[in-house]
């Protein structure tokens, strides 16, 4: 169960986007040249856009999309029984700004020690993620920063939320490591998207661990990342998605990761070498993005792998990552 300490350990009230500056930027990929959004916000008229999905912990088989009120939930189903029960299904019938217009303040909530939060988005198509994506992960490993993004994939299968622990196949790998990352939840579908357009297509934001079998994604694969990344469990999401007017600038954002109660990454997304837009730019130039996509942005320094010596996950351990203005994700590590 997600504990009341950890959820309520918010930041500063949410923000809004409120204009637009334009700023000259290329395009790396096909050498063209565009505008890159760069954002002023305001204070949101939408409190609390911070969606969940849980289950009552008397009705654990009945799946439910809600909304995070502090320490209580707001059950979206039971305040308006046409709503899908969950936040996928929510992305995919185009609901979103239905549900923004809802008075979230005037719904009833019940207590968050009475549900148990599932990730906030499962059954996606795509997993995508980002390598070498901070100047200090970079910095730490002695290496350029990438002159394109570099992507791979892990399986929507992978996916698991606030209560699902981290399996370890111990005698299979036993240098699996940590990544705390700030992630991007696609909102509608995206094809061939302009970067000074790609902020349209998010519905928002959560936070994730990539989970990563060193071993297998530097030397028992041929060098290629899918095993080491894929395996069962390795892609931890949550608490919530917080919508991108709440969130207000998700590349000046504090993100850091704790190892039973020790701090090893701390940074901040501002630090990202390619920005959220230059990413959905990119991929949606060779792919269809669709609704409840993710993307894991990349990063910070601090990992396992490049600590002297090395600092790898065991059973019983237990990762905190947060994200400012979204929340802290706690994952737990266990023996398959």
């Amino acid at each position: 169960m997600v504990g009341a300490s950890h959820l309520g350990r918010q930041f500063v009230p949410s923000l809004r986007l409120f204009s637009t500056i334009e700023t000259f930027s290329r395009n790396k990929f096909n050498n063209t040249c565009y505008f890159n959004s760069c954002r002023r916000f305001s204070k949101s008229n939408n409190q609390n856009m911070k969606f969940i999905q849980f289950a009552y912990n008397n009705k654990p088989e009945k799946p439910c999309v809600g909304l995070l009120n502090g320490d209580n939930v707001v059950d979206l189903n039971q305040a308006d029984s046409s709503l899908p029960s969950s936040f996928l299904e929510i992305l995919k019938n185009g609901l979103l700004d239905k549900v923004k217009r809802m008075q979230i303040s005037s719904l009833p909530t019940v207590p968050l020690s009475s549900v148990t939060l599932a990730a906030p988005i499962q059954g996606m198509d795509k997993v995508i993620c980002i390598g070498l994506n901070y100047k200090d992960h970079c910095e730490e490993q002695n290496l350029p920063v990438p002159e394109v993004p570099i992507f791979f994939s892990k399986f929507p299968s992978c996916v698991i939320g606030p209560n699902d622990s981290v399996m370890l196949r111990t005698k299979v790998t036993k240098c699996v490591d940590y990544e705390a990352e700030l992630t991007v939840v696609i909102g509608k579908k995206a094809s061939d998207v302009q970067a000074e357009d790609a902020y349209n297509y998010v519905a928002g934001y959560t936070v994730a661990q990539d989970i990563s079998a060193r071993d297998w994604q530097k030397q028992r694969n041929g060098g290629q990342f899918l095993l080491g990344k894929a395996m069962d469990t390795f892609c931890p999401i949550g608490p919530c998605i917080v919508t991108g007017d709440e969130l207000g600038d998700p590349q000046s954002l504090s993100i850091q990761c704790s190892l039973n109660g020790v701090r090893k990454q701390k940074s901040n997304t501002n630090q990202l070498v390619h920005k959220i837009p230059d990413a959905i730019a990119r991929l949606s130039s060779v792919m269809t993005l669709y609704p409840g996509d993710i993307i894991l942005t990349g990063t910070p320094g601090g990992v396992g792998m490049y600590r002297n010596p090395p600092e790898y996950l065991k059973p019983g351990d237990l990762i905190e990552t947060e994200i400012e203005k979204i929340g802290v994700l706690t994952t737990r590590v266990e023996q398959f």
